[in-house]
């Protein structure tokens, strides 16, 4: 990852109050702009997500999402307007970023995820965020994430709650990933979807910054890493905890004998990016 330290003065004046904390700096600020970062949907969870990306100067952002910005989305996709319904979602996402900064760069991918497109699309970037609403995509991001040795910032809510955490087995010994986690889907209507069970518009906001927040925390490397643990929110209750999560010895993707070494357990079945 190149860095160009060689600042506008827009630029300078853009990310001043970034520069002006010693976490960050000019040398932080220049990493941002390096960084590429792949958000898999363009919903609830990735506008606010990309929107701060954007804002932040991450000098790439890719997208990924094959819907239309419909009226239903507009109570949380706050990257939508009423004006772009009909509009692709990566366009329209685009759009937004673009109008925020100028000065990223951001690649639209308006296709779904297949066991034979996933691998290729996570290895083009440094750090990858889940914000789809799906099982069949967040398995197979996860899944392509540990195979290319690529960090995943994971986030998911339901309702009035929200959780959250960064998974990177590669980058230490005992790390564990999401299917540590979550080893197998459920079965198909165990767990509701948002559009099935509804969700708090400004919950997607909360959980998306928040995953904005990770993704700026490990590219600057900064702070606490999540990996290792879970972040649970729920708003009704204005209540955070965490929860240690550990790698499990007989996990089939991380574990000392996985099970699972390529996508192909996923099948050729294209996989929806659709998000919250």
């Amino acid at each position: 990852m190149g860095m160009d330290l060689d600042f506008s003065e827009d630029e300078i004046r853009r990310y001043s109050r970034h520069i002006l904390l010693q976490e960050v700096g000019g040398l932080g600020q220049a990493r941002l702009k390096a960084a590429r970062v792949l958000v898999v949907g363009a919903g609830g969870l990735g506008s606010p997500l990309m929107l701060y990306l954007a804002a932040a100067g991450i000098g790439t952002i890719g997208i990924v999402d094959d819907d239309a910005v419909e009226l239903s989305n507009l109570q949380r996709q706050v990257a939508h307007t009423t004006a772009r319904i009909g509009t692709a979602k990566v366009a329209s996402a685009a759009q937004a970023a673009l109008a925020i900064n100028p000065g990223v760069r951001i690649e639209t991918h308006p296709f779904r995820l297949t066991a034979s497109n996933a691998a290729q699309l996570v290895a083009g970037y440094d750090i990858v965020c889940d914000g789809t609403d799906n099982f069949a995509t967040r398995f197979l991001v996860a899944d392509a994430c540990v195979l290319g040795k690529r960090t995943l910032v994971s986030a998911a809510v339901l309702r009035f709650d929200g959780q959250l955490s960064v998974f990177k087995p590669h980058a230490h010994a005992g790390g564990p990933c999401y299917r540590c986690l979550y080893p197998e889907p459920p079965p198909d209507g165990l767990v509701p979807s948002c559009s099935e069970a509804g969700v708090l518009g400004a919950v997607t906001g909360v959980m998306g910054t928040l995953q904005a927040t990770e993704v700026l925390k490990e590219i600057l490397g900064i702070g606490e890493s999540l990996s290792g643990r879970l972040l649970i929110w729920d708003a009704l209750a204005t209540r955070f905890r965490t929860v240690r999560l550990r790698q499990d010895p007989k996990c089939a993707l991380c574990g000392p004998e996985p099970r699972i070494t390529d996508l192909s357990a996923h099948g050729d079945t294209a996989a929806p990016a659709c998000a919250v």
